[in-house]
């Protein structure tokens, strides 16, 4: 009965909420990082963008006034991760902010002496733990030419990875998956990352991937998604936790449709 329930629910949010057809099949062509996805996983894209934009806002703010065309070229992107897993992954927070362009996080912190510190540095996006998504439209246009950057994934992958708990690089992985495999290839890869760069040498991922093990996966997270063959061809062992965990080969997708 539930499921029966669930599934009326669905139709019922797909049928309100539709998205313009045209609209959808104009930003899609735009987006390079789609390619590969058959006529079926086209459908549950769009189906889920729907009922993602359903179920979250998409505010403006820096004088932003977001469109529709904006909202969907977000959802597009930040559904991809969750394609072949659930939009419940994204449960918690109900508002996307858009800006213009770059937006100056303000933290306060306390150090070791108790003293309140305030951090301000300009960002092209954040994801809070329980709050929202905070997106640099600038950055959110230019992302998903598969060149290695998508600021949409990588703070969505910052939301999968809280998950359980503050983000870590440690997001709660799936039954049969194995946490000390998935420990193993990322933190040595994460510390090959952080050695190379030590010593001068040219990394395989945006140097930004070293800051921490959180950002290290969500840099991966891009890369799986906008360069697999180069991420398959760097980290072996590391791609392989990812088709496992998001449930997808965007490589082998590839290499299919050549």
């Amino acid at each position: 009965m539930l499921q029966r329930w669930k599934q009326w629910r669905r139709e019922r949010l797909l049928q309100r909420h539709a998205l313009p057809k045209a609209l959808v099949a104009e930003i899609y062509s735009q987006l390079p990082v789609l390619a590969g996805l058959d006529r079926d996983e086209q459908e549950r894209l769009v189906e889920l963008a729907t009922l993602f934009l359903a179920d979250k806002r998409v505010l403006g703010a820096g004088g932003l006034e977001p469109d529709l065309g904006m909202a969907v070229t977000v959802a597009l992107q930040a559904c991809l991760p969750v394609l072949n897993l659930d939009l419940d992954w994204y449960r918690g927070f109900t508002t996307i902010i858009l800006y213009p362009g770059d937006f100056v996080a303000r933290h306060r912190y306390q150090d070791e002496l108790g003293l309140e510190h305030l951090d301000e540095q300009p960002m092209v996006g954040e994801a809070w733990d329980g709050g929202p998504v905070v997106l640099s439209w600038e950055d959110v246009a230019r992302s998903g030419e598969r060149d290695g950057f998508n600021v949409v994934i990588h703070e969505f992958a910052h939301k999968l990875d809280m998950r359980n708990g503050d983000a870590n690089g440690h997001p709660p992985l799936h039954e049969g998956m194995d946490r000390q495999v998935w420990t193993h290839a990322l933190s040595g890869a994460y510390e090959a990352l952080c050695d190379a760069l030590d010593a001068g040498e040219a990394p395989p991922l945006d140097a930004y991937a070293a800051e921490s093990p959180a950002e290290f996966f969500s840099v991966l997270s891009e890369a799986f998604f906008e360069l697999p063959e180069d991420l398959a061809m760097a980290y072996p062992e590391v791609y392989r936790q990812l088709v496992l965990f998001y449930r997808q080969d965007p490589w082998q997708r590839l290499q299919e449709k050549r």
